[in-house]
């Protein structure tokens, strides 16, 4: 007996994006490296993209991911 079973089938109300097909899915058809999610509406799965690209401004322009680059050190 296996002790995890790979779940063929999603569960209803679970939805994805599939970044090979560039669809929205509902339960996981495609394999998770070519997915983003879960997401719990329709809605949120076919602005996958969109929330991604806001995500990577977010984190490019904070400070706190990016501090020691731009500070000079107390010995200069």
């Amino acid at each position: 007996m296996a002790l995890f079973k790979k779940r063929t089938v999603g569960k209803p109300g679970e939805w994805y994006y599939c970044l090979e097909h560039k669809k929205v899915e509902e339960g996981p058809e495609c394999p998770a490296k070519d997915r983003m999610g879960p997401y719990a509406t329709r809605a949120e799965a076919e602005h996958a993209m969109d929330t991604a690209r806001e995500r990577n401004l977010e984190w490019e322009n904070d400070p706190r991911w990016h501090d020691a680059a731009g500070r000079a050190t107390d010995d200069d």
